[in-house]
């Protein structure tokens, strides 16, 4: 099985903190951004396995962060989530071509699952 590398991408550094262990965990590696123009400067999501995106950051929202990502030909899988979830935003993520959509806070098995999807 290829190694999984997790991109995360939140303006929440506790929750940079706590998913990075989790993931740990599980032995899944990742690298954590609390901003889009963070990530931007580096060449991570080069090397990920799917991109996980806070909606809600400040200046570049997740997603738009991953409309550029695809405008500039990544096809990796995005899994977002949001603190506040409405139908809009929802729809707005499916548009953007999601994977999964997580409403925090969410339990460990749903990102889990998400991530599984991601490598399938």
């Amino acid at each position: 099985m290829a190694l999984t590398f997790v991109v995360v991408v939140d303006d929440d550094a506790s929750l940079l903190k706590s998913v990075a262990r989790l993931l740990a965990r599980h032995g899944i590696e990742s690298r954590t951004f609390a901003s889009a123009g963070a990530l931007l400067e580096s060449d991570s999501v080069l090397t990920a396995t799917c991109l996980l995106l806070d909606i809600h950051l400040g200046g570049i929202s997740g997603i738009a962060l991953q409309r550029q990502l695809a405008a500039s030909g990544s096809k990796w899988p995005v899994i977002f989530m949001a603190a506040s979830d409405d139908e809009a935003t929802r729809n707005e993520a499916m548009d953007a071509g999601c994977i999964a959509y997580l409403h925090k806070p969410f339990a460990q098995d749903d990102l889990l699952y998400a991530i599984s999807k991601a490598q399938a």
